[in-house]
């Protein structure tokens, strides 16, 4: 059984000290040493696996916010694995690839992964990536629906027969059901329908992602954009809401009456 992630509490004097738990999936035992040792005394969580197969048992039996995993493991590789885990999560994921190796990084991108990693990496790089990333990840979303929705404040939009959730961070069809979406699509998707009929760069939406703007963030926003257009769009090659502006970048057109 696979957990949705829940954050863990720590009391501390009258304040609650909230820490993210992390996997790190790495078959380097002194890389792997290093980066956990590093992560927590910047204040995470974190467990370590050697392999794919130790990692699927603590991902079955706790819950994590975020794995780094590496790509090129004996055995089942950190693909195969952020694959498994992106069918059963929205947990963030960064993979960690040898230097040269763009077509493993652009795979894991299509994957659903949130961010990579180049190897040989300094650790600051490692964290600062990490806090890029868990600043997207969703929060629990059972409680803070339950909040929103007694106050009256929980957020939702609707774009052609879809309905988007905010706070949920769910995106459901006019039939009712739920549209399978990663959480970095998603990401994606919130830009736009919070900047609905507007130019927007690739520039804009890798800033308003946490993304630092370069060559390789460029493409991994056209490969979230790319998948978001097969799930919404009836014609993808042709499509109704997320227009592309040659040169410039795109626009998620919406009817006035729909857009905020």
């Amino acid at each position: 059984m696979m957990f949705t992630p829940n954050l863990l509490s720590a009391q501390s004097g009258s304040e609650t000290i909230v820490k993210a738990r992390i996997i790190v999936v790495e078959d380097e035992p002194d890389l792997r040493e290093a980066v956990a040792e590093y992560l927590g005394a910047n204040g995470y969580d974190v467990a370590t696996a050697e392999n794919a197969a130790a990692a699927r048992s603590l991902l079955d039996a706790q819950p994590f916010h975020l794995a780094i995993l590496d790509i090129a493991m004996p055995g089942e590789d950190g693909l195969s694995l952020g694959r498994w885990l992106r069918s059963k999560t929205q947990i963030g994921i960064i993979y960690a690839t040898a230097a040269g190796t763009a077509l493993d990084r652009i795979v894991g991108l299509e994957l659903g992964a949130d961010d990579y990693i180049v190897k040989p990496y300094e650790l600051r790089e490692v964290l600062a990536r990490v806090r890029s990333v868990l600043r997207r990840v969703p929060q629990p979303v059972a409680p803070q629906a339950a909040k929103a929705e007694a106050a009256g404040t929980r957020r939702f939009m609707t774009f052609g027969g879809f309905q988007a959730d905010f706070d949920g961070r769910l995106v459901t069809a006019a039939n009712g059901a739920v549209i399978e979406m990663a959480k970095s699509e998603f990401d994606v998707l919130e830009v736009f329908l919070t900047r609905a009929n507007r130019l927007l760069t690739r520039a804009a939406i890798s800033e308003a992602i946490g993304f630092v703007e370069d060559p390789e963030s460029s493409r991994a926003v056209d490969i979230r954009i790319m998948r978001l257009r097969k799930k919404i769009e009836a014609d993808p090659a042709n499509p109704k809401f997320l227009r592309t502006v040659r040169g410039e970048g795109y626009i998620f057109s919406l009817p006035t009456s729909e857009a905020n």
